[in-house]
């Protein structure tokens, strides 16, 4: 489908609200008009003669939408915003389709709650949600809900604080849904670039500690996420804790988490190992409790595995256990959502995260032709179940975040008993602090205190590739030393601290 940008440079968001309403569309983008052009198609168009003109023209399946506004000449801001209702309106009359989350595209709903309470109070954030950006009142509270259980995180954070995530790309297997960079640890190739990439990792792991320990930098959580960085044995864990606690100051360090992931990577040894190091959160992540869902994903472990990896991390005594499930798995019904999410109920798992399918263009899944998807509908009421049932169990929405192509423009949601808050994933996602990322596809985010302006500094995407230019990446990771140079820099000048 062609999405026509005319006379304006609003791409990035008229794509984005696209997508909301035909997800698995392949978008071009055409910047001049073709009138010959009888094919489906969306045409923007944004028209400064006096005053401005927003029009959005929608043509698709033999169905055809117009909308029209005009303003006042007002900032780029604005008229963006001006041109996106515009279309906004346009694709609901034409699809019958009003997603949850109204015309807000961002991946942070959170933050941009966060950000309007500070500027306006809670109540004035709320209405701006629901007035100007047309979000439901069940997720306006939702958002409401996160801000307001992340208070006290934010009041904690400090100029100096920062956080370590480390990458571990590899799997047992590849589901079919995932898009990330991560390989089979059964493929040889794999396990050839495993014991290098490790032995990389560590130097990585101090070159960082020595740049946090020159900056003046405080530790407040380290994340080993992937992957499934439970593929690595216990020799191989204590390893790499024990260059993070050699090359870092731990004493600041608030909470160690590790993604266990699937069931079938979890052993005893391992989660000793882990608990000899004072991690304190562990991930065993089963996705759904039902067997077949499991089997027809790709996973190569049952629920009771799932089951019986959590009691092991439960006996061995680690104080937070981690469950992640995914609302629309292919083939899952409803009624087996509410199942396996009552099932992370019962074990007592003190946190659950629930994921919208989010269907990547580069899986498995969207490249099989017969796939059993789910359909939006049935998504939400997966979705709108956890909700419910959560609240009601006693548990809050401490985090969340929003993917492109997810099932019914849906979100994914942390939730947690208090006092059970990761706390990575709201430095991360609310972007409160800089984080060193090591290890392949990892992005270090460096944030400018005070300021919202971050700087990224991507790692290379394939182990291969961290492998053979290693010398060359921490090369480029000199740059974390000049980005806190200019900003004492502009401190000291009285400035604004502003890279």
């Amino acid at each position: 489908m062609k999405v026509y940008i005319l006379n304006h440079p609003f791409h990035y968001e008229i794509e984005n609200i696209c997508r909301m309403f035909y997800p698995n569309a392949e978008l071009k983008l055409v910047y001049a008009a073709d009138d010959g052009d009888t094919g489906d198609r969306i045409v923007t168009e944004l028209v400064k003669q006096g005053g401005y003109h927003y029009k959005a023209s929608a043509f698709v399946g033999g169905r055809t939408c117009e909308e029209e506004l005009t303003s006042e000449p007002c900032s780029d801001k604005q008229a963006e915003y001006e041109l996106a209702l515009c279309l906004y309106r346009a694709l609901t009359r034409l699809t019958g389709v009003t997603p949850v989350w109204g015309m807000l595209t961002g991946v942070r709903p959170s933050k941009l709650m966060n950000t309007l309470i500070h500027e306006m109070g809670e109540e004035n954030a709320q209405a701006y949600f629901r007035q100007k950006l047309f979000v439901s009142e069940e997720r306006t509270r939702l958002a409401l809900a996160v801000a307001n259980a992340q208070r006290e995180i934010f009041e904690q954070n400090t100029p100096e604080s920062f956080s370590l995530y480390v990458s571990i790309p590899f799997c047992p297997s590849r589901c079919s849904y995932c898009s990330f960079v991560s390989h089979s640890i059964t493929n040889s190739n794999a396990k050839k670039l495993l014991a290098p990439y490790l032995e990389n990792l560590k130097k990585e792991i101090a070159a960082a500690g020595e740049t946090a320990r020159q900056l003046g930098l405080r530790l407040e959580s380290v994340y080993f996420g992937g992957g499934t960085p439970g593929i690595l044995t216990a020799e191989q864990t204590d390893e790499l804790l024990t260059a993070i606690q050699t090359h870092f100051d731990c004493s600041t360090c608030r909470e160690v988490t590790f993604e266990g992931g699937r069931a079938d990577v979890i052993t005893r040894d391992k989660l000793l190992t882990l608990k000899a190091h004072r991690v304190d959160r562990v991930s065993i992540n089963p996705q759904t409790y039902d067997d077949a869902v499991l089997c027809a994903i790709g996973r190569r472990h049952t629920a009771q595995q799932a089951i019986d990896a959590f009691h092991l991390a439960e006996e061995i005594g680690f104080r937070t256990i981690n469950t992640d499930l995914i609302a629309g798995l292919p083939g899952e019904a409803v009624s087996g959502f509410c199942a396996s999410l009552d099932q992370a109920v019962a074990l007592g798992s003190q946190n659950i995260t629930v994921h919208a399918l989010a269907l990547k263009r580069s899986s498995r899944l969207v490249a099989q032709e017969n796939a059993d998807l789910n359909t939006d509908d049935t998504a939400r009421q997966m979705v709108d179940y956890a909700n419910r049932t959560l609240r009601e169990k006693g548990y809050i929405p401490y985090y969340m975040y929003r993917q492109s192509r997810c099932v019914g423009n849906l979100e994914n949601v942390g939730w947690c008993l208090p006092g059970h808050e990761c706390l990575y994933n709201v430095y991360m996602m609310e972007e409160l602090h800089t984080v060193f990322g090591v290890g392949a596809g990892a992005v270090t985010r460096l944030k400018t205190p005070g300021v919202n302006y971050i700087e990224r500094i991507f790692n290379f995407k394939y182990p291969y590739e961290y492998n053979s230019r290693f010398d060359e990446l921490l090369l480029r990771k000199q740059r974390i030393s000049g980005f806190y140079r200019e900003y004492h820099e502009k401190s000291r000048e009285g400035g604004e601290a502003h890279v």
